[in-house]
């Protein structure tokens, strides 16, 4: 894999090459050594941070695309490909390849599309892979409004029509368990099947019956998780300019506190990093989403109103929300099951990417037999 800043391809709306075919992608054998062999690697060079912001231009540096991504398991790049396209009025970055049914990968914060990279090649195998930037991170576009769960979600609604996909199943991580929820809440038509990791559930989503959800003053061990919610909600460049000053401790406290005891490789901490805080603009856009964060909520009080009615899987690490990522969507959704991870904590997808591929697989069993 070249490490080199390259010009990403640019196709928009449907001009879209065809990915390879899935059989072009690894066993599910040897993704699973592979994937074990890239987390104990050191960090490539040359990712050096970049000035670049959301114009064409200086998204063609590369940095984020599939061309310059670190340490990527065998075989990656002769499935998957960077594209852009125009959808609710911006230009978003996905990553897509592999054969099938259309399945949607959001990432979580702080990371982006290559949080899910160690699953990609085996869902290729059945499924079209579709792993996108989210609104505001890694090369889509920034703009300073719409972070609310409803302008996320009808991003992707749209970014999939684009597409051509007219159902889809989805799998959101952190942030992307809120949008996913969003998502299916508010689209109804077009999700078939909804995973969600790695959440205490939806922002305002309450179980009358059950437990309030974490309140801010809370003991040290659930503090040290949650801080940086309420920290990234202040909507002042004070925050723009502690973190800036500070990124890479800022970053990597939270990728340690998050990870049930062994945090994430420092080749991927760097790489998300240099993603982050390549310039200010870059920096604040990342923090859209906690601080349209009352929007959020209000939207999902009313949701909530309307329980899904597709199946919903809620995974969480043993050593982090555990079974709340399925508890904390069961009071807007009518079918949910559960998994938890043995041994890991936060960054399931990276963590344990060979029993997310199990799950993944055996949640959308029904859907991929449907597809045909």
């Amino acid at each position: 894999m070249s490490t080199s800043a390259q010009e990403p391809p640019t196709d928009v709306d449907g001009d879209l090459s065809s990915p390879q075919p899935a059989r072009s992608v690894l066993s599910r054998r040897g993704f699973v050594g592979a994937a074990a062999a890239a987390t104990g690697v050191s960090l490539i060079g040359g990712l050096a941070p970049s000035t670049a912001f959301a114009t064409p231009r200086r998204a063609a540096d590369g940095l984020g695309s599939v061309s310059t991504a670190p340490k990527l398991p065998t075989g990656f790049t002769r499935t998957f490909k960077s594209r852009f396209i125009e959808a609710n009025g911006i230009r978003q970055h996905v990553v897509i390849g592999g054969g099938g049914p259309p399945l949607l990968l959001v990432h979580g914060w702080p990371e982006n599309w290559y949080a899910w990279r160690f699953l990609m090649p085996a869902l290729a195998r059945d499924f079209t892979v579709i792993a996108v930037d989210q609104r505001g991170i890694g090369l889509t576009d920034k703009p300073r409004e719409g972070y609310d769960a409803a302008t996320l979600a009808k991003d992707l609604a749209e970014l999939m029509t684009k597409l051509g996909h007219q159902r889809f199943a989805v799998v959101g991580h952190d942030t992307g368990y809120i949008i996913g929820y969003a998502l299916a809440a508010d689209h109804r038509d077009r999700v078939d099947r909804l995973v969600v990791a790695e959440t205490p559930g939806p922002p305002g989503v309450e179980d009358p019956a059950g437990p309030p959800p974490p309140p801010l003053f809370v003991p040290e061990p659930l503090n040290n998780r949650l801080w940086h919610i309420p920290f990234n909600r202040v909507d002042d460049e004070l925050i723009v300019d502690m973190v800036r000053s500070n990124a890479n401790a800022f970053y990597r406290y939270e990728y340690s506190i998050q990870s049930g005891g062994t945090t994430l490789p420092d080749y991927a901490i760097d790489y998300y990093i240099s993603l982050y805080n390549r310039d200010r603009g870059t920096l604040r856009a990342t923090f859209g989403l906690y601080r349209d964060w009352d929007l959020t909520l209000e939207q999902n009080k009313i949701r909530q109103t309307n329980k899904l009615t597709i199946p919903v899987l809620g995974i969480g690490g043993q050593q982090s929300w555990g079974p709340a990522a399925a508890g904390g969507i069961a009071p807007a959704a009518q079918n949910v099951q559960s998994l938890v991870i043995p041994g890991v904590g936060h960054w399931v997808a990276e963590q344990a990417p060979a029993a997310m591929i199990e799950a993944l697989n055996t949640f959308l069993r029904p859907y991929l037999n449907a597809a045909g």
